[in-house]
């Protein structure tokens, strides 16, 4: 992973300059071979952002595209359970990282896999983060793909930025929010970033929308008036759906899976494959 103490710009050596120099073209090589890039993205935490990145591989994969997840949270990798692939081992094969596959052959590449244990910090600053994910970009042997999804932890610090700097055209971004407002304010900062990266192409899911009773039926807004639609106008973006909160997300989560994949017949599931088509739609 990042070499410490690594120079910046005129206090780099030759020999730095020329590694840098190879790892951009080793970066635009394997990710020329990605069709479409779609970074997902959150304002706070707990908004379920990892589990709509899972879901929105899955479904992708259903629909027949070769799919892999770009999980870029260092401190906090969620993917591998999401995927039941939790403690497997990254191999190395000629000089490259091979992704770990999923039961349904999704790609997944996580600071989880490199780590000793999971209760085991990463304490790493700004350099040394965007330095992993540039080596998950440049060195990980994701082959052809018609779809990356990259998860980037919640905010506008170190990863996504360097996630919509690096990345050679970034197709979508989908923002994750819920009805709650505060969690809405801090959406507004994200979506207002990509577009001074001059990244247009953004769409907004509203997580937790609503709760369905299973026993009566009844739905309530337990997190506010659900308003994705209207939130997502405001801000100029496209909206792509509200999801409900429901028993299927702790469910599959408790057994190493996504909803797409456990429960296929749910409103949640099929939810999750409708939005997979909006974006493709509307940005692929």
């Amino acid at each position: 992973m990042p070499e410490h103490g690594h120079g910046h710009g005129g206090n780099m050596t030759p020999e730095q300059q020329k590694a840098m120099i190879e790892q951009e073209m080793r970066l635009y090589e394997q990710m020329g071979k990605v069709k479409y890039k779609i970074a997902v993205m959150s304002g706070k935490g707990g908004v379920g952002k990892s589990t709509v990145a899972a879901n929105l591989a899955e479904a992708f994969q259903k629909k027949g595209m070769v799919t892999g997840i770009m999980d870029v949270d260092i401190h906090g990798p969620n993917i591998p359970k999401l995927f039941g692939v939790e403690g497997k081992e990254v191999m190395i094969d000629n000089g490259k990282m091979v992704p770990v596959y999923s039961k349904n052959g999704i790609k997944v590449m996580s600071m989880g896999f490199l780590i000793e244990t999971n209760d085991k910090p990463i304490i790493w600053r700004g350099p040394q983060k965007s330095g992993a994910i540039k080596q998950f970009m440049a060195d990980v042997a994701w082959g052809d793909l018609d779809v990356l999804i990259i998860d980037n932890p919640p905010g506008t610090g170190d990863e996504p930025l360097t996630v919509l700097q690096t990345l050679p055209n970034v197709d979508a971004v989908v923002m994750v929010t819920t009805p709650n407002s505060i969690s809405q304010e801090d959406v507004v900062k994200c979506v207002n970033m990509v577009k001074m990266l001059h990244i247009d192409k953004i769409g907004l899911v509203e997580n937790m929308a609503y709760y369905v009773c299973p026993h009566c039926g009844e739905k309530s807004e337990i997190f506010g008036k659900s308003q994705g639609d209207e939130f997502a106008s405001q801000m100029d973006i496209k909206f792509l759906d509200s999801l409900p909160l429901t028993e299927e997300v702790l469910k599959s989560t408790e057994e190493d899976s996504t909803v797409v994949d456990s429960y296929v017949q749910s409103e949640l599931s099929e939810k999750f494959i409708s939005i997979a088509d909006k974006i493709e739609k509307e940005f692929l």
